[in-house]
């Protein structure tokens, strides 16, 4: 259901163009309901959206842990797939807060403001300053590429990673969207009560402030990416004192000062 065949021209710079099937990522909306309201839909790929849900609840601050998800179905639509959340009485309250402006209509200025300072809410401080070495990351980017199955079908999805305080890759879930791959092993890591234990997240695209904001929201001392920051990002991860590492090459990369 994660890949697609579909017929391509393969066109070289001289000669003629041959025809080949090619497998791609499959791409689909999610939408998540959370006690019977539509919250949100996601561009995503359609594997582990019990992981996608939890990850995505608890960076959107609705939940804090497995505990506060009572239940969750998922339903194949003919448009795509339909995840339904019932959360229990404690995140109520936070759902009907975030439910009132995200529906928010912004044309007034007031509502506007509102909207503002919910998507720069202020994150809470990292528990536990990253303490490892450098060296971790080039270890978790040669070995990468083999938890990566998807993407070696398809080159098209991204991959977050968990790993060790050593560089030894933990865990992997891939997904077209990088927020989603994200939220998807952050919702494993819920889902098993599992932390990082001093590990860091590695993952295969830019460093955007919604990725650093999923890092520290998930208590993650350090985040590893293989594409650049913007300065947005750069600011949020100082301010919340997460370690950044940055354009991370087998053989580079750079480090954020604070």
């Amino acid at each position: 259901m994660n890949t697609a065949p579909h017929d391509f021209l393969r066109a070289p710079p001289e000669g003629a163009a041959q025809r080949i099937e090619r497998e791609l990522a499959v791409e689909m909306p999610v939408a998540i309901e959370v006690n019977g309201l539509g919250y949100a839909v996601l561009m995503a790929s359609p594997s582990d959206l019990d992981d996608l849900v939890h990850g995505f609840l608890l960076t959107e601050r609705l939940i804090d842990g497995a505990q506060d998800i009572a239940d969750v179905d998922i339903h194949e639509a003919e448009a795509g797939m339909v995840v339904r959340v019932a959360v229990a009485e404690t995140s109520v309250a936070r759902l009907a807060h975030r439910v009132r402006h995200r529906t928010a209509d912004a044309s007034c200025g007031l509502c506007g403001i509102e909207n503002l300072e919910q998507a720069l809410r202020p994150l809470p401080a990292v528990p536990r300053p990253w303490a490892g070495e450098d060296r971790a990351v080039f270890a978790a980017l040669s070995a990468l590429d083999a938890h990566q199955p998807l993407n070696r079908a398809t080159g098209a999805v991204h991959a977050a990673a968990r790993c060790a305080a050593d560089g030894r890759i933990v865990d992997v879930r891939e997904d077209v969207g990088r927020h989603n791959a994200f939220d998807k092993l952050i919702g494993a890591m819920v889902r098993a009560g599992q932390g990082w234990e001093g590990g860091f997240a590695l993952l295969t695209s830019r460093c955007s402030y919604e990725l650093v904001e999923k890092a520290v929201l998930s208590g993650c001392p350090m985040l590893a990416t293989i594409s650049a920051p913007t300065d947005l990002a750069v600011r949020r991860a100082a301010d919340a004192g997460l370690a950044l590492r940055v354009l991370a090459r087998r053989d580079a990369l750079l480090i954020s000062l604070p």
